[in-house]
C-alpha cells in the first residue's frame, strides 16, 4: 500500500462524514461514481462557539441527504444560516433550492440563476456569518463560474471541483477554460504561498493536508497532458477522440468523454497561443 505522505497534497485515509478542521465539518453524499470519486462533500462550516453555520455545496437533489446536512449541523447546536455554491454542476447545486427550502437561507453563487435572494459571490467579497469569515476567491477553468472560498481561520480553502482530494479535474470545454484554469492554480498556490494556506477541503475525495504539493501537482499534471497533446497532434491525431485514445489510452474508458472535454480545453490553448496550426485539428 502506498503511504498518503507519499502521494500529491498528502490525502488523509479515508473520506467521511465528520469534522474536517476545528470550523469545518463534512457530510459525505451518496452519489459515489467514477466522476464524482466517493461523492460529494458537502461541508458545513462554523466557528466553534457560534449557533449559526454555512453550508457549502448541498450536494444532489437527495433528500434524505439534504435532511441529514440539516440533522448534522443542529446535533452540534449549529443553525444553517445561509447556503454558498461553489459552481452549478448538479451533484454540487441540484439540490440547493430544496435545501433552501428546509432552511430557510439564502443561496448565493456567481451564476445568478443558481441564486436566491439579491446576493452574489464575486472577487474580493467577504462571507460573514456568525463570526466565521469565508473569503471567495475566483477559480474559472473547470467551469467559468467556479469559485473557492478561503477559510483563514483553519489555514484552509474548499475548492469545489477545482482541486480534488483524489486524481485530477475536468476542464469542462466550452464552458472551462485552461488558460483561465491554470491562472486559477497559480492564483490558489498563492494563497499557500502568502497567506499560509496548508489545508484543501475538496468537493471530492479525501482532505488534503499539503496544499501546496496539490496545487504543484495539479501544475505539472497539466503542463504534461498538455506537451502530450501538442505531440499527438504533431504525430497526426487531428480529433479530440482520437488525441484522447492516444494520450489517456491507460485511462478506464469509462472516463473518456471526461478526458475529451479536457482535450477540448487543450486545443483551444494550443491554438489560441499559436502553438499548432487550427487546420491540422477537426
Amino acid at each position: 500500500m502506498t503511504d498518503a505522505a507519499t502521494l500529491p497534497g498528502q490525502p488523509r485515509d479515508a473520506v467521511v462524514s465528520g469534522p474536517a478542521t476545528a470550523r469545518a465539518v463534512n457530510v459525505l453524499a451518496p452519489n459515489a461514481s467514477p466522476m464524482t470519486l466517493d461523492g460529494t462533500n458537502t461541508w458545513i462550516a462554523s466557528e466553534p462557539d457560534s449557533d449559526l453555520a454555512v453550508v457549502i455545496d448541498p450536494g444532489p437533489q437527495d433528500e434524505a441527504h439534504l435532511r441529514n446536512v440539516v440533522a448534522t449541523a443542529e446535533r452540534s447546536g449549529k443553525r444553517v444560516a445561509l447556503t454558498l455554491l461553489t459552481h452549478g454542476h448538479p451533484d454540487h447545486a441540484e439540490g440547493a433550492m430544496r435545501f433552501a427550502e428546509l432552511t430557510g437561507t439564502r443561496v448565493r453563487a456567481l451564476d445568478p440563476a443558481l441564486r436566491l435572494g439579491d446576493e452574489g459571490l464575486g472577487a474580493g467579497d467577504v462571507v460573514t456569518v456568525g463570526g466565521l469569515e469565508l473569503r471567495v476567491v475566483p477559480t474559472p477553468g473547470h467551469t467559468a463560474d467556479s469559485l473557492c472560498f478561503h477559510l483563514p481561520a483553519d489555514q484552509a480553502v474548499l475548492t469545489g471541483d477545482t482541486i480534488l482530494g483524489r486524481g485530477t479535474t475536468v476542464v469542462a470545454h466550452p464552458d472551462g477554460r485552461l488558460g483561465d484554469y491554470l491562472d486559477s492554480l497559480r492564483r490558489l498556490r498563492s494563497l499557500t504561498v502568502d497567506d499560509g494556506v496548508h489545508t484543501v477541503l475538496p468537493g471530492h475525495g479525501p482532505v488534503l493536508e499539503d496544499a501546496q504539493g496539490a496545487v504543484e501537482f495539479y501544475l505539472a499534471h497539466r503542463a504534461h497532458r498538455l506537451a502530450q497533446v501538442e505531440t499527438a497532434v504533431e504525430d497526426g491525431h487531428r480529433s479530440p477522440a482520437e488525441v484522447v485514445a492516444h494520450v489517456y489510452a491507460d485511462v478506464d474508458r469509462s472516463l473518456w468523454p471526461a478526458a475529451e472535454l479536457s482535450v477540448r480545453a487543450q486545443l483551444d490553448y494550443l491554438e489560441e497561443h499559436g502553438i499548432i496550426d487550427p487546420r491540422t485539428t477537426l
